[in-house]
């Protein structure tokens, strides 16, 4: 796993997101919470986290996004720090599950079918419109299309030799107009493990939602 700070000047609290698949940080280098350091962590062809650059913070909060929600469920509760708060958007602990993820069989075709057009339809899907789809275009992820295949590819094989993950997650967010995540699965998932989950009107990937969660849910916090 790749960790990424957008923001290091030593604050005293750690905004900690964990990005979906095949992101960067090139979609996100731009949000600025309030007297917070924010770290991104990406590309999940292995969970190994260095928890070393963590220390020294005297409270850190956490938000997943889409495979990035699974990643955070494993990895968080092996930190042994002081977690504020954890916030699920469009994702659940269970990436590849009939009800609570996305079905097997379609998550197996992406992967089988992967093609620069197939991504480019991928990302097309994620985001509610055209014009959405444009501004996203301006900062999409930076990386090589046999690495994303590759992280893919290892989210299946990690996914299917794990334990059930133990973050209790503090809420989650829902887009009704998720077209990656099932929403119907997403809640499905959150009502199993007992987390508030609010819904929304947003698609799987929403500006809005990254602005609120990621910098203006922390001016002056």
């Amino acid at each position: 796993m790749k960790q990424v700070y957008i923001i290091h000047e030593n604050h005293p609290k750690l905004l900690l997101f964990f990005a979906g698949w095949a992101a960067d940080e090139t979609p996100f280098s731009h949000y600025r919470p309030q007297d917070m350091d924010f770290m991104l962590c990406y590309d999940y062809r292995t969970l190994d986290f260095d928890a070393s650059l963590l220390q020294g913070y005297a409270e850190i909060h956490v938000v997943g996004w889409s495979m990035g929600v699974w990643a955070a469920s494993h990895v968080v509760p092996t930190l042994g720090l002081n977690i504020g708060s954890s916030t699920a958007i469009n994702g659940t602990p269970f990436p590849i599950d009939e009800r609570r993820g996305i079905p097997p069989v379609i998550f197996q075709g992406t992967l089988e079918g992967l093609t620069g057009a197939s991504l480019h339809k991928f990302l097309r899907r994620m985001c509610a419109d055209s014009a959405a789809f444009r501004d996203f275009l301006s900062r999409t992820p930076r990386r090589p299309l046999e690495e994303v295949r590759d992280e893919l590819d290892c989210i299946a094989r990690q996914y299917a030799g794990q334990p059930q993950p133990t973050l209790k997650w503090t809420e989650a967010v829902v887009g009704s107009n998720d077209r990656i995540i099932p929403p119907a699965n997403q809640l499905n998932a959150w009502n199993e493990l007992g987390t508030a989950a609010m819904q929304t009107e947003d698609a799987h990937y929403q500006e809005s939602l990254f602005k609120h969660y990621l910098q203006d849910r922390w001016t002056n916090n």
